[in-house]
């Protein structure tokens, strides 16, 4: 527990990881489970100070499990992030135990199921908002290749680009080998852009293991408009992802997608994908554990 000095003595900023049962794996987040009273500017400031892509503020409650939540990346404020709910959750299961929560976002509401194994370890289910995919054109897609410094060629048909959507906007491109998909250098500031000017979260990059029944994918998520390179696990993407796998007929609801990211970047996180034939929604799990400072 760390009280932030630039903000109040009594607020309380949590560090968690989502994705990963191991502090040093997933996706870190910060999470303040009491940010009543905040200001934006002072969310702001400690969404800087933690320095994670991402942290998640509890601004409100209508009871213990119904609850409002606000994320800001360093830089800025976004409508939703599914690793840092997956963090808050886990946070307040491990204080109320686990069961269902509501989290009132400004994508919409994101119902959240904790459950405990036999050991005690702790799942978050997060429900997606209603999803939808769009048409990638083709110069945005040039654009980002060029930001990417990746020839066309090296894209997976199979595959094709798209806008997906499930909470937040991102650019689904897959590649071709594990080859590519691991070599990542890009123009920030290029990409950054591209990314601004149509209102893009991440840029879902992914690889479909093969002999895998195309169901298992491989991820990386560059987010610099976020102030971070490189997203470890991404839970909103993970999200819009299997919204897009099931609008191109890829895959066949019910469904289970398993999806492997931050392996490149030496935090290896696990996300589970599942589709539902009743519920166009999509729900994402994974693990989580506190960090401790």
């Amino acid at each position: 527990m760390n009280a932030n000095p630039s903000t109040s003595p009594s607020t309380e900023i949590l560090r968690y990881t989502a994705f990963s049962a191991d502090p040093k794996g997933g996706n870190p987040a910060g999470v303040v489970l009491d940010a009543t009273g905040l200001h934006d500017a002072a969310m702001l400031a400690i969404a800087a100070e933690v320095g994670y892509s991402e942290t998640a503020f509890v601004t409100g409650r209508r009871g213990s499990h119904d609850l409002d939540v606000r994320y800001f990346s360093p830089k800025a404020e976004v409508s939703f992030c599914g690793h840092a709910t997956v963090a808050t959750a886990i946070a307040l299961a491990e204080r109320l135990g686990p069961g269902d929560f509501v989290f009132a976002t400004a994508a919409g509401t994101v119902p959240v199921t904790v459950t405990a194994d036999a050991s005690g370890a702790l799942l978050a289910t997060l429900t997606s908002v209603e999803p939808h995919v769009l048409d990638a054109p083709g110069e945005v897609v040039a654009e980002a290749l060029a930001a990417l410094r990746w020839p066309a060629a090296d894209l997976d048909p199979a595959l094709p680009p798209r806008i997906a959507y499930a909470g937040a906007r991102h650019l689904v491109l897959a590649a071709a080998t594990r080859a590519r998909l691991a070599d990542l250098d890009y123009d920030f500031d290029r990409l950054a852009a591209l990314m601004t000017s149509l209102d893009l979260t991440t840029v879902q990059l992914v690889w479909r293991e093969p002999g895998t029944d195309g169901t298992v994918f491989h991820v990386r998520d560059p987010f610099p408009i976020g102030g971070v390179v490189e997203d470890p696990a991404t839970g909103a993407a993970a999200a819009a992802f299997g919204a897009y796998l099931r609008a191109l007929g890829l895959v066949t609801a019910p469904a289970a997608l398993t999806l492997h990211q931050g392996h490149d970047m030496g935090r290896p996180g696990l996300l589970t994908v599942t589709l539902r034939e009743d519920d166009d929604r999509i729900r994402v799990s994974g693990s989580g554990t506190a960090i401790i400072m």
